[in-house]
């Protein structure tokens, strides 16, 4: 069970982000910087104990649509090797010391716990409170056992970041959020699984929509 500490980041998490969203492909804001607000999200434990998975929702101010984003990070206590290029920075805390901050679609443990998630083995977490199951968020599984060692290859899109197994498999995460309209099925067609949840939107409102999906 991951232990959420009432605690000072330096950098914070969303000034980290505001210097990383420009980098990425399906980042759709303009020319001036980001101006990321926390809008929701979860996290899963990893059963180790060794590596924070959170899934962040965060809403972009600095254009007019704000739109919505899914970032999952992996916090972790020395540098993952081989994943340089996911670093998205490195932070200071007040009670563990100096993070190594990944996007978490390059992490193996945040893609196993993903999985196990989809999969219904695991639940996922309240974003703020230790030890407390997320209701808002929903999943579905029709498919067989998954072999999680095998995805391996991630790839960004302009809407979505795609990790990928050699036997075919695709676990795409929805990267630029979009709201479901009520009563339209969250699972898209030839998914075997999904992950769903809920978030704010800028003009305070809530929204619901898709977060992953299991091809």
């Amino acid at each position: 069970m991951a232990v959420i500490h009432r605690t000072e980041l330096k950098p914070s998490k969303l000034e980290l982000l505001t210097a990383w969203l420009p980098s990425r492909p399906w980042y759709a804001g303009g020319a001036g910087a980001p101006e990321p607000a926390k809008a929701g999200g979860f996290r899963l434990d990893d059963p180790e104990g060794e590596v924070g998975i959170e899934f962040i929702v965060v809403t972009d101010g600095s254009v007019p649509e704000a739109p919505a984003y899914l970032v999952p990070l992996t916090y972790r206590g020395a540098p993952l090797d081989g994943a340089e290029d996911a670093l998205v920075g490195t932070m200071e805390h007040g009670v563990l010391g100096r993070r190594w901050a990944y996007d978490g679609c390059h992490d193996p443990v945040m893609v196993a716990q993903l999985l196990a998630l989809v999969e219904g083995r695991v639940q996922a977490q309240d974003q703020n409170v230790s030890d407390t199951p997320d209701p808002e968020v929903g999943r579905s599984y029709a498919g067989d056992g998954l072999a999680v060692a095998e995805f391996t290859i991630t790839t960004d899109g302009p809407e979505s970041t795609e990790v990928a197994a050699p036997y075919g498999g695709v676990l795409r995460l929805q990267r630029v959020l979009r709201p479901a309209a009520a009563g339209t099925p969250l699972l898209p067609p030839d998914a075997v699984g999904h992950v769903a949840g809920s978030w704010r939107t800028a003009d305070g409102g809530r929204a619901q929509g898709l977060f992953a999906a299991l091809y």
